[in-house]
């Protein structure tokens, strides 16, 4: 499994290896009914502790994206178009919190963030 880890980053490592995972789902790079690495396996290879791995996986099993069979394993869920689409525009939702956050702090109003997006879909201030 090729997940890379930071512990220089602020983001909780168990939270790195959660988003790596759903990527990987969310672009079939693993493929539903495929089996993720053993708690203990994944986290050995990622010097990390156990309780670390055990958080990313539930927090997938919350999500969706996997499913937690007590003694066999965990799993990639069965996911169809819908339900990608949701989570897609759940991670959008995440991503514009941060924008927003950021513009406030900087103080960039609605408007020039609207504008920003506008242009960067190829289209004038008006929304064209």
């Amino acid at each position: 499994m090729n997940i890379l880890i930071s512990t220089l980053s602020q983001t909780p490592i168990y939270e790195q290896i959660r988003g790596q995972f759903k990527e990987m789902v969310l672009t079939g790079k693993l493929k539903s009914g495929e089996q993720l690495p053993s708690i203990r396996l994944l986290s050995k290879e990622l010097k990390v502790g156990v309780v670390t791995v055990k958080r990313a996986y539930e927090e997938l099993e919350k999500e969706g994206i996997v499913i937690i069979l007590q003694g066999r394993g965990c799993f990639v869920a069965e996911i169809d178009a819908a339900k990608i689409k949701k989570i897609h525009l759940n991670i959008l939702a995440e991503r514009l919190h941060e924008i927003k956050d950021f513009s406030i702090t900087a103080g960039i109003s609605r408007e020039e963030v609207i504008s920003v997006l506008n242009k960067v879909y190829g289209g004038g201030s008006d929304g064209c």
